[in-house]
Formats: structure tokens, C-alpha cells, sequence
């Protein structure tokens, strides 16, 4: 399910990058193209594969200087969004589909943000590090799936049915029922439902390109999202309304004039 997800952000992350000023200068070059020409690069864009406690992300950020230590950004973000009592168990259907057992939703989050990123500490060369801090404020919507399981269920005297549903407290507690494993990913898409929030990320990154005109770096943050609605992942826990987590990835990217 997972892998799905991300080829889901992936097509959403590719649109954004199509949009970008000479996309193929994010991605097309590598180190040998770089340059060590000492001047200030007023454009840049960058990619970030990032993970959480609760989940994995991609990342698309356009920055422009609006000083010669500060940037101002967009940034379109996509990640998945796990329950930290997750616990997945290999089933004893025939294709042997793990699953979480207490599960009701698969949430992807997908997030608008702008903001401003500052430099703390400049490179006094181009083998250096630069540290920077940045901040940003935005919206997040976030798409939930119904989880479907694989259940046998015991009707009467020892007739079974088999079939597909989403774990309900007061069904699978009165009836004796075995889940097998995980449903397909289509089942569910038809019930959908969306939770927008407002949000919050404060990050710390460290530059090390050994080229001017390229971005590789370390970044760790935190992020904060509201649900008026509040979101529900695992059943038999509440509902959430603020989501904090912690986050740390990998930048990388380009600049030009």
C-alpha cells in the first residue's frame, strides 16, 4: 500500500516540477556540471525525499532571494500518514497480505506552503557547510481511504462467509471473525473522504554542495497540522485534531540567475 501511495505523490510531485523554470536542470546534471563561480544565484529549486515516525514524503520547493541571506519559497509536499500503534500482521490468506488489524483509514496528506528561509551561519568556502533555518505556513488536505481486510466469518452453525470490510468495533467483537489479510488498494477508493487543516513546519538544513550552483543538504524539522474535523486512522483510539511530527530528509537540487 505504501508503494502505491508514493506513486501517487510521484505523479503529483511531477507536476509541480514540469511547472519549475528549466526543470531538467533539477534532475538532468550531476556533480560534474557544477560551478564554484562566487556570485549570488537569485533562483533555485529543489527536491526532498523525507521520512517521519509516522510515515515517508516527497517534497517540491521554488525559492527566490529576496536578500543575500534571505529566500522566499512555495513548497507542494505529499506524505503518507500512519497510526503510531500500527502493527502489521502476516495473514493466512493465499497470498499472504499483511495487514493492520484495527485499521479504518490509509491517510495521504498533501500540503501548500509558503514561506522564508535564513542563513545562520554563511560558507567561507565552497567545501563548507551553511546552515540555515526556515519556517513556513500553509494548508494540508488530507484523502482517506476506507482500510479493507479479507475476513471469514462465522454464521450460525459453522457456515463462513468470506469477503472484504473495513473493521467495525461492535461487528468484529459480537462475531466470531478471522481477517486474512489486506484487501486490494481499489477497494475503498469510491468512499474517500477529504480533511483540510492548517499547518506549520519549522526546519534547520545543512548545505554542503561542493559547487555554487547546486543544493545537496541534511534537514530536520517538525511539523504541525489542525483538523477542525478531527482524522481518524485506528479504531478503538480517538480521532486526531493536531498531528505533530518530527522529520528528517535529504535536499537536493539546483540554482541559476
Amino acid at each position: 500500500m505504501f508503494l502505491r501511495y508514493i506513486s501517487f505523490a510521484i505523479l503529483i510531485l511531477c507536476s509541480a516540477f514540469a511547472s519549475a523554470q528549466d526543470p531538467a536542470s533539477l534532475f538532468g546534471a550531476g556533480m560534474e556540471s557544477g560551478s564554484t563561480l562566487n556570485v549570488l544565484y537569485r533562483h533555485d529549486a529543489s527536491g526532498r525525499i523525507f521520512a517521519t515516525p509516522r510515515g515517508f514524503g516527497l517534497s517540491f520547493k521554488r525559492a527566490k532571494h529576496v536578500t543575500g541571506k534571505t529566500r522566499s519559497f512555495y513548497e507542494i509536499e505529499s506524505q503518507n500518514l500512519r497510526h503510531p500503534k500500527e502493527n502489521k500482521i502476516t495473514g493466512n490468506s493465499p497470498e499472504r497480505r499483511r495487514f493492520v488489524y484495527g485499521k479504518i483509514n490509509n491517510v495521504l496528506l498533501l500540503r501548500g506552503m509558503v514561506g522564508m528561509q535564513n542563513v545562520i551561519f554563511s560558507k567561507p568556502d565552497h567545501k563548507a557547510v551553511e546552515i540555515r533555518y526556515s519556517y513556513s505556513l500553509g494548508a494540508t488536505m488530507a484523502f482517506a481511504k476506507p482500510y479493507y481486510v479479507q475476513v471469514d466469518q462465522v454464521i450460525g452453525n459453522n457456515y463462513t462467509i468470506s469477503g472484504v470490510a473495513v473493521f467495525d468495533d461492535d461487528n468484529f467483537s459480537k462475531n466470531p471473525t478471522t481477517v486474512t489479510g489486506r484487501g486490494r488498494w481499489t477497494e475503498g477508493l469510491p468512499e474517500l473522504k477529504f480533511y483540510p487543516a492548517a499547518s506549520a513546519k519549522f526546519n534547520l538544513s545543512f548545505e554542503y554542495a561542493p559547487y555554487t550552483n547546486l543544493i545537496r543538504a541534511l534537514e530536520v524539522g517538525c511539523s504541525l497540522d489542525y483538523f477542525p474535523k478531527a482524522l481518524p486512522i485506528m479504531a478503538r483510539n480517538s480521532a486526531e485534531s493536531v498531528v505533530f511530527t518530527f522529520h528528517v530528509g535529504f535536499v537536493f537540487g539546483k540554482k541559476w540567475y
